[in-house]
């Protein structure tokens, strides 16, 4: 897959397949393309060249929360039920406990801390129990607790047979992951180290 802004060559040349069971990471430089990898995996932006397969739903984290704040947490758990067409929102509950912020259902967006937010930005993203993560710095803004909590379901997700994709520019903590790709000059290359 390759893609361009105009004469900008971002993507060069990538092949990724994302393993069911697989916990992966794609670490790089501050513009390296990783964003504009995870909005095209996403279907939220064509590739320049290339085709991008999905099997099964996928769920989307980007790095911008994008939320209304005068609508509370209850209520956008609420809509993005009825745009997942869910009978309920067990998974939805199940995400918010995990990450410990059951107690802001009835708060409203507006309010909430940069951290808060960004659990709410995951629980959107995972309220379906989709086969495939592709998550963009999901963990901004968490304070510690709530980072280890956020590597305790990604390693429950992954033991539940989904593929996990966590984007960074730092490689923490690479040692709780299956693969670690880097992303540098458009290209994705395996890091042996962490993978093998």
């Amino acid at each position: 897959m390759r893609h361009a802004y105009r004469r900008r060559v971002v993507l060069r040349g990538i092949d990724l397949r994302l393993r069911p069971g697989t916990l992966c990471g794609i670490v790089g430089e501050n513009g390296a393309g990783k964003s504009t990898l995870l909005k095209i995996l996403s279907g939220e932006l064509r590739p320049t060249r290339g085709t991008v397969r999905h099997s099964g739903p996928f769920g989307y984290c980007p790095q911008h929360v994008v939320l209304n704040d005068t609508l509370t947490v209850r209520q956008h758990l609420e809509f993005f039920q009825r745009a997942y067409r869910l009978a309920e929102l067990r998974c939805a509950e199940e995400v918010m406990a995990v990450l410990g912020f059951t107690g802001y259902a009835d708060e409203r967006v507006g309010v909430l801390s940069g951290g808060t937010r960004q659990k709410l930005n995951v629980t959107l993203a995972l309220m379906h129990d989709p086969r495939v993560l592709l998550l963009d710095e999901p963990y901004q803004g968490f304070d510690w607790d709530t980072y280890q909590r956020f590597w305790d379901l990604a390693a429950r997700l992954r033991d539940a047979g989904r593929s996990v994709l966590i984007v960074s520019h730092l490689a923490y903590d690479t040692e709780r992951l299956d693969e670690l790709w880097r992303l540098d000059g458009g290209l994705l290359r395996l890091d042996e180290a962490v993978s093998a």
